[in-house]
C-alpha cells in the first residue's frame, strides 16, 4: 500500500509539472499575441535581420508542436535555450553562476532564520504568559509585520552609510581580491548585511509558528501522561512535544527551499546582488521570456518537489498518516 501510494504521489506531481509549463508557455505567448518576435524585434531593422533572429530563437516555425515541443525538451533537460537579447546567449550558464549567488545568499538566511525562529517559538511556548513569552511575541510581530525592505533601507542607512563598517552591495570588492582565502572572505564580508537583515524579517513568523504550535501540544493528554510518568521536562519538551510538531514544521522548510533558488528580488536589488531575482525582473522589463520562463519552471519544479518530499516525509514522522495509508 505504501508503494501504490508512493507511485500515485509522483504521478500526480509530474502531470501537476506538465500543466504549470504547460501554461508557463502559453501565457508568454498570450501577452504577445501568439509570436514574440512582434513585440521583441525592433520594426525598424531590415526584413533579412529580422528574419534571421525569428530563425536563431526558433520562432519562425509554427507554434504547436514545433515550438512547444522545444521549449518542453529545453525546460526537462535543463539547458533553457537561448536568450531573446542581442547576445542570444545560452541561459544554463548564466542561470548556474547566478543561481549559485543566490543559493549563497538566501540559504544561509533561511538556515539562519529557521536556528534562530524555532528555539526562540519553543523557550516562549515553555514560558506562556510570562516576561520573556511577551517579548518574544512583541518582537515577533514587530519584525513580522514590518516590510523587509524597510529593514534593509535602515540597515543599509545605519551600517552601511552612516557607520561605514560595512560593504553597501555588490556580491565581491572591486577589483576582487586574487587569493581564494581572501574572495572567501570578502564574499562573506559584503553577504553580512542581506543576511541578517533576511534573517531579522523572517525569525518572526518561525517564533510565533512554533510558539503556538507548542501550546497547543503542551496541552494535549500525552503530554500529561508523559509528565505524569515522571519524565524529565527536557524529554518531555523535545521527544515528545517537539516531535508531535515536527511534520508542519517540515512542510514549512520544505516549501521555503523554492524561495532559496528562485531569488529574493527586493534584497538582490537593494543590494545589488547579481542572482537570479534581479535577473528575473530584468528578463521581465526587457521581454526576455526564455529567461523568465525558465525562472517560472525552477521554481514550480522546487514547489512541487517540496510538497512531494513534504508529503512522503509525513508518513515517517507522524504514525497515524502511515496507518492512514494501510487503510
Amino acid at each position: 500500500m505504501i508503494r501504490g501510494y508512493i507511485v500515485k504521489r509522483l504521478i500526480i506531481a509530474f502531470i501537476t509539472l506538465w500543466v504549470v509549463v504547460t501554461l508557463n508557455f502559453m501565457i508568454f505567448r498570450v501577452l504577445v499575441g501568439g509570436n514574440p518576435a512582434d513585440l521583441i524585434i525592433d520594426p525598424k531593422m531590415p526584413k533579412s535581420v529580422r528574419d534571421s533572429l525569428k530563425r536563431l530563437w526558433g520562432l519562425d516555425k509554427p507554434l504547436f508542436p514545433d515550438q512547444y515541443v522545444t521549449y518542453l525538451i529545453n525546460l526537462f533537460t535543463w539547458n533553457y535555450g537561448n536568450q531573446f537579447d542581442e547576445t542570444s546567449s545560452p541561459i544554463a550558464p548564466e542561470m548556474a553562476w547566478r543561481l549559485r549567488n543566490t543559493v549563497i545568499l538566501l540559504g544561509s538566511a533561511t538556515v539562519g532564520t529557521i536556528a534562530v525562529g524555532i528555539p526562540i517559538g519553543m523557550f516562549a511556548a515553555q514560558r506562556r504568559g510570562k516576561k520573556a513569552d511577551v517579548a518574544v511575541m512583541t518582537v515577533g510581530l514587530f519584525t513580522y509585520g514590518v516590510p523587509t525592505f524597510f529593514v534593509q533601507l535602515i540597515w543599509v542607512a545605519i551600517f552601511c552609510n552612516w557607520l561605514g563598517i560595512l560593504p553597501r552591495a555588490r556580491l565581491v570588492s572591486s577589483p576582487p581580491p586574487a587569493d581564494p582565502l581572501s574572495l572567501a572572505i570578502d564574499i562573506m564580508k559584503h553577504a553580512i548585511s542581506p543576511v541578517l537583515t533576511l534573517i531579522i524579517a523572517g525569525f518572526g513568523s518561525w517564533a510565533l509558528y512554533t510558539r503556538n504550535m507548542m501550546i497547543d501540544a503542551l496541552t494535549e493528554d500525552f503530554i500529561l501522561t508523559a509528565r505524569a510518568k515522571g519524565l524529565p521536562e527536557r524529554d518531555v519538551i523535545y521527544k515528545h512535544a517537539f516531535r508531535s510538531i515536527l511534520p508542519p514544521i517540515v512542510t514549512m522548510i520544505a516549501l521555503s527551499v523554492p524561495g532559496i533558488v528562485t531569488g529574493a528580488v527586493i534584497t538582490e536589488t537593494i543590494f545589488a546582488w547579481p542572482g537570479i531575482g534581479q535577473w528575473y525582473i530584468r528578463s521581465l522589463l526587457g521581454a526576455n521570456w526564455p529567461v523568465a520562463q525558465a525562472v517560472l519552471y525552477n521554481y514550480a519544479f522546487l514547489m512541487i518537489l517540496a510538497n512531494l518530499v513534504a508529503d512522503l516525509a509525513y508518513g515517517f514522522l507522524d504514525p497515524r498518516i502511515r496507518i492512514g495509508v494501510r487503510r
